[in-house]
């Protein structure tokens, strides 16, 4: 009924254009007129009986407004200009062409010809069936044609209206090209003699067409790659700002997938200011869900908080009728818009772990990445796609697996049964290896602190051979971070250590790139080669820069129970050690760790040998991995340097002392503080088991 509807209206707007009206306009000889509307006496009758012959009328396709003219009154006439009545009509449906009988047209006294127009309704018809072009829907356009050149080529022939046609058949034919093939027909198109006159046909007709082809028109154009700063682009982002208010919801879609793929720019960004305003009158309106998230994803991170909030509601509301793929495409669009929604995101996430199975790469990819974006942690989520890939494992790509682990790494997310897998793979089929790979790869393994007891050494083996292979072509910084990542894997191949130490290559990290992230990473080589029994301490002759202090303040709480536990003098607080390390609290006990020592006995009269000193570290969550008790790589390995500095290392996590009274932290820190039991190293008490 909608439709009827629609296109009676469509019909009706055209019809009343047909209705001539009569203007005053002054004709000069360079062919610039300024008009003036002057409306005169019609007859509905006549318009109706000649309805057929108006509709015949040859009027130029080409020109918004064609003129049809007859001699004016002579009062006004001037030397140089003279006064004609113009009949106008505004929107002519097809091209035609002028026709002039230009031999028997009399030369007025300024030197201008009078136009006498032929009205033979005989000869008028022959012309019409001979020029008059059949429209052509751009579906069959694009079968039709095999080149965006043969769409130009067809335009050239026969123009037919409405010109958005042919752009979106291009870009139908452009989407079924490859990216080279598509390069070299996009030149073609631009260098094609038609191609300026199709736009100049789009820029005329774009404020008479209907709303919806104007977007089309607008989607293909940016996505055919025609520059956003040219006066086509430009036009019809005006045109769709001035008529904003015909927005249908398909209209919506559109107009947002067309925001999204645009570039920032004046009229972009009054249009989707627009589009901010209809969406907060029409949101309640929307029925189909695409629609809802085109529009939602549109928006902006930088839209109004309580708009975000309106349409977090409407997504509520039609959460019963999501599809699957309404939900896996939510997490992307609320990344979009920034704005975590967890009451949508866990409701998607239950769906989406209840269809996993089949779920496509690209899928998997886009939702661990919205969960970045939105700081958003479920394990439940990360575990069941971590599953899905390792039951699978064999019909995934090795670099496939290796961007979902990158983005595991970045969540923190650590599962061994993957991981496991990956490092055979590795251990197997090392080929696969690029340098780009080997770099990241090590970097995931050594920030989640993952090794495999069983495959450990012909992992880090494989690794050490992969990177050594690419020693010649690798960068300075690339070759930094690939060390470092061995460090923290207490792991130190020859080749690619006496590289980096070389002069040359230390003076360019010290000079280039972020130099100050360069210069903690070698620091924190130094250190690894002086601490973890290695022969390389001898070599590290360069002196590097201080690294800038980092004044932290002991967490309260735990300084609070460390008193009521032990008295005043029987700890110190924010202690600065060797190699850079810094320790919360340090306590001095006997060998058996039965007693406190006072510290001003330690210093007097206890020799070190007769003491244990006791590290407590107060750390953060993002110290280990996500809901785990396994430590990350940095913690792993000052847990490892303190423990051969002589130091019993206890660790306090910030985030559960904070849940807990003062008498059970108290508590807590006597069982830690007086345990019998030694502490595990950190890279063996967490490993993988064969």
């Amino acid at each position: 009924m909608n439709n009827r509807a629609t296109s009676f209206l469509w019909n009706l707007r055209q019809f009343s254009t047909l209705i001539p009206t009569s203007r005053t306009v002054r004709l000069y000889p360079l062919g610039f007129c300024g008009p003036k509307n002057v409306y005169s006496n019609w007859n509905p009758r006549n318009l109706l009986n000649n309805f057929d012959n108006r509709m015949q009328a040859p009027v130029r396709y080409l020109f918004q407004d064609a003129l049809i003219f007859k001699s004016g009154d002579d009062d006004f006439q001037t030397k140089g200009m003279s006064t004609v009545t113009v009949l106008t009509f505004c929107r002519p449906f097809c091209p035609r062409r002028l026709s002039f009988d230009l031999e028997h047209s009399p030369v007025s006294d300024n030197g201008l010809k009078k136009i006498k127009l032929h009205h033979d309704a005989s000869n008028e018809d022959v012309l019409t069936k001979e020029t008059k072009p059949t429209p052509i829907n751009f579906r069959k356009l694009s079968q039709e044609c095999n080149s965006l050149s043969d769409v130009l080529d067809a335009f050239s022939e026969a123009p037919t209206f409405p010109s958005s046609n042919y752009f979106s058949a291009m870009w139908t034919i452009a989407k079924r090209m490859s990216e080279d093939q598509k390069r070299f027909e996009k030149q073609l198109m631009f260098n094609h003699p038609a191609f300026t006159q199709l736009c100049e046909h789009m820029m005329r007709e774009a404020k008479i067409m209907h709303y919806d082809h104007v977007l089309f028109s607008l989607h293909a154009i940016v996505k055919l790659g025609i520059p956003q700063n040219t006066l086509l682009v430009q036009t019809l982002l005006r045109v769709v700002q001035e008529r904003i208010n015909e927005c249908d919801e398909k209209c919506l879609s559109v107009l947002s997938t067309v925001l999204e793929a645009m570039e920032p720019c004046k009229n972009v960004d009054v249009l989707r200011e627009g589009l901010r305003l209809l969406v907060d009158q029409q949101i309640w309106k929307i029925e189909r869900v695409f629609t809802l998230q085109a529009v939602m994803k549109c928006i902006g991170k930088d839209a109004p908080i309580a708009l975000k909030r309106k349409m977090e509601m409407k997504a509520l509301r039609e959460l019963d009728r999501f599809s699957i793929l309404n939900s896996q495409h939510m997490f992307e669009v609320l990344a979009a818009m920034n704005h975590r929604s967890i009451i949508l995101l866990n409701e998607c996430s239950k769906k989406v772990l209840g269809n996993i199975h089949g779920c496509p790469f690209r899928i998997l990819m886009s939702i661990l990445q919205s969960c970045k974006d939105l700081r958003y942690r479920n394990l439940d989520l990360f575990k069941g796609i971590a599953d899905y890939v390792a039951t699978t494992f064999d019909i995934w790509k090795s670099k496939q697996v290796l961007f979902l682990l990158i983005l595991f790494e970045n969540l923190g997310f650590r599962h061994p049964h993957l991981m496991d897998l990956f490092m055979k793979k590795v251990v197997d089929e090392p080929d696969f290896l690029n340098m780009q790979s080997v770099v990241s790869v090590l970097h995931v393994y050594s920030s989640l602190n993952h090794t495999y007891r069983c495959l450990t050494q012909e992992f880090l083996d494989a690794m050490a051979s992969a990177l050594t292979a690419y020693l010649h072509h690798i960068s300075s910084e690339n070759l930094l971070n690939a060390v470092y990542s061995f460090c923290l894997m207490n792991h130190f191949p020859l080749a690619p250590v006496n590289q980096l130490l070389q002069k040359d290559i230390v003076n360019e990290l010290l000079t280039s790139g972020d130099v100050e992230r360069n210069v903690r990473k070698l620091h924190i080589l130094t250190t690894c080669l002086q601490l973890d029994d290695t022969s390389y301490h001898k070599a590290t002759g360069f002196a590097l820069p201080p690294l800038p202090s980092t004044l932290s303040r002991p967490n309260a709480k735990v300084a609070e129970a460390l008193r009521s536990l032990l008295g005043e003098g029987c700890f110190s607080e924010n202690v600065q050690l060797p190699h850079n390390y810094h320790i919360d609290f340090e306590i001095r006990m006997d060998t058996n760790r039965s007693q406190v020592l006072p510290l001003s006995d330690v210093d007097a009269v206890t020799p070190a040998t007769d003491s244990q000193r006791v590290a407590v570290l107060c750390v953060p969550r993002s110290t280990y991995c996500l809901d785990s008790n396994h430590p990350r790589g940095f913690l792993a390995m000052k847990m490892r340097h303190l423990k051969v500095m002589g130091f019993y290392v206890i660790l306090v996590k910030n985030w559960e002392m904070e849940k807990l009274r003062m008498e059970d932290a108290v508590t807590f820190l006597k069982s830690e503080i007086y345990s019998t039991e030694d502490l595990p190293t950190a890279d063996v008490n967490f490993q993988s088991t064969c």
